[in-house]
């Protein structure tokens, strides 16, 4: 029995694929009996049209940050629709966004993250490895004689509360960049809207605040003004 708000995750090979419908139906169809039952809705739907042997996945990554904003699960019609890539396994997991595979049932949850990390071991491996000789790298350096820095620095308490804030200046930068074409979409369907409409909308979508709540104007506000500054920053970059 599945309940809860899901966000589909559709993928085909080719132009021709995505034009045609083919195979895009019978995703369509394998979700929808996967689903069958139960309290249970689609929040959205995304179409990625590419080659199996690519990383870049714009209309995943636009799923998972739909997931992340409404606390929904992904759902894919097909295992093998995510399981070519090794290190695009290991982005999922790091998403932190409860997946379910169609062919694959009851996975969720603890079980569904076990499943993935068993995926990725052979990644895990290997960056165990590198770690490991990083280290013996670093051990050789410090019985030289050459310093290393000071662990007692990190103890310190303006160290700590600076960590603390550049994390969660992290986060909210994270959150705005999910929700940003979320923004836009709405701002797409009504150029005009206030701060206020936007945060109407944003909770009939079922989006809740980062704390779990209801969007407020000045909310919405300030996620619009990190937005901005993401995309002052990118322009900047790029110029």
């Amino acid at each position: 029995m599945n309940e809860g708000a899901f966000v589909a995750y559709y993928r085909v090979s080719t132009d021709r694929q995505g034009k045609s419908g083919l195979g895009l139906d019978a995703q369509r169809e394998t979700v929808r009996t996967f689903l069958n039952g139960g309290s249970w809705h689609l929040t959205a739907e995304f179409v990625e049209v590419e080659s199996g042997r690519s990383e870049a996945r714009p209309e995943l990554a636009k799923a998972l940050a739909r997931c992340r904003v409404t606390g929904g699960a992904l759902v894919v019609a097909n295992v093998s629709r995510l399981t070519r890539s090794v290190a695009f396994l290991s982005k999922l997991l790091e998403a932190g966004v409860e997946v379910r595979f169609c062919d694959l049932p009851r996975i969720e949850g603890p079980t569904g993250r076990f499943l993935l990390q068993q995926m990725v071991a052979v990644a895990e491996l290997e960056a165990g490895m590198i770690g490991d000789r990083t280290k013996k790298a670093l051990a050789a350096a410090k019985a030289r004689g050459q310093k290393l820095g000071s662990p007692q620095n990190l103890k310190r308490q303006d160290v700590g509360r600076a960590n603390g804030q550049a994390v969660r200046v992290r986060a909210a930068a994270n959150r705005a960049a999910d929700l940003a074409p979320i923004i836009a979409e709405i701002r797409a369907s009504n150029e005009r809207a206030s701060l206020r409409e936007i945060a109407a909308a944003l909770d009939s979508k079922g989006i809740p605040t980062a704390r779990g709540g209801t969007w407020s104007a000045t909310q919405v506000q300030r996620v619009v003004s990190r937005i901005c500054v993401q995309q002052i920053n990118l322009a900047l970059r790029y110029s």
